[in-house]
Parts: structure tokens; sequence; C-alpha cells
């Protein structure tokens, strides 16, 4: 059975596809942003992920969620980092952050549990949260 954070990247897989294909030049400006916003600076990748992480919390997106809990993941965060930039969201989010950020814990111990098996996660997309 496939778990949270892999099932909602699935789902989103073929309808991102479908759109990124309709307004590519649109896509191609987002992964432009995405990458100079990630990218390591006076913050690290990995604290930027999980600042992205707590935000998707806050906006309740469960794409941004998976994305960020895999790429937060593949740049070295354990779940327990992940809990405590979550426990930020409760603080700024209420009680939607307890439900929303139970599921980011569950991608992230997810994604983590398959990184430190094998080392074979899936790369993610960063021209949109699932593809």
């Amino acid at each position: 059975m496939t778990s949270y954070g892999a099932r909602v990247r699935d789902e989103l897989r073929a309808p991102t596809r479908v759109l990124r294909h309709a307004i590519p030049g649109v896509y191609a400006g987002y992964k432009q942003l995405h990458d100079a916003a990630l990218a390591a600076g006076v913050l690290d990748a990995k604290t930027k992920e999980l600042i992205a992480l707590a935000i998707a919390v806050s906006k309740e997106c469960d794409g941004c969620i998976a994305a960020h809990a895999h790429a937060a993941v593949q740049k070295g965060a354990t779940p327990a980092e992940a809990a405590e930039a979550i426990g930020v969201t409760f603080l700024m989010n209420g009680g939607p952050a307890t439900v929303y950020g139970a599921r980011a814990y569950a991608a992230v111990s997810e994604f983590y549990a398959d990184h430190s098996g094998d080392g074979m996660t899936r790369p993610i997309a960063a021209d949109a949260h699932a593809d």
C-alpha cells in the first residue's frame, strides 16, 4: 500500500503534467523562482525546505507537503527536525496545523525511512509540487 506522501505525489502527477504542457512558460518561470528561493545561501537548503514544509502545512496544501517533505529529507532533514518546524505551525495556524502537521510528519517519516533504507528515493520535480 502506498503511504501518504507517495500517494499524494502519484495522484497529482498526471494532472500536473497536463497543465504544465498547457502553460510551459509559466512552469518554466515557476521553476526558476523555485530554484532561486530554495538554493543554499545564508540559510542552507535543508533549512529552506523545512521552512517551505511549515508553510505548506499552514497553507493546507497536500501536494506542497509531499514535495517539501521529500525534498527536506533529500537535503538531510530528520523527522525530529521536521517535527520542530511543524510545531511552529501550531502556534501560527492553530487547529488546522494539527491535521496538516500530522500529514507532513507522516510524509517526512515515510521519505526518511525510504531514504535511510536504500538511499533510492525518487527525485522531486522542481517545476510542480507533484510531478
